[in-house]
């Protein structure tokens, strides 16, 4: 993620507003952002942020995020990757 992105700011919100725990890494605020973003382009294909996994596994970018929220699929995958309380 970065500080001045919208995108990931509307990710990080939307997990919250969800109650899920969450871990963030700002690629623009540490000395290795662009070998991290590099990393993670060439792991994923995707060189946008935000970067967004859950348990481990690539989600997509902001769109993906709130196409599963929207479809239903969020919850469920933050309860399996224990980043949620199951309701």
């Amino acid at each position: 993620m970065a500080t001045y992105c919208g995108y990931c700011k509307r990710v990080k919100q939307l997990l919250t507003q969800l109650g899920a725990t969450y871990k963030v890494i700002e690629l623009d605020e540490g000395t290795d952002g662009d070998e991290t973003q590099a990393a993670l382009a060439e792991w994923t294909g995707q060189r946008t942020v935000p970067n967004v996994f859950i348990g481990g596994k690539h989600i997509g970018g902001c769109d993906s995020v709130l196409e599963k929220h929207q479809a239903g699929h969020l919850l469920p995958l933050l309860s399996e990757a224990g980043a949620i309380a199951s309701k």
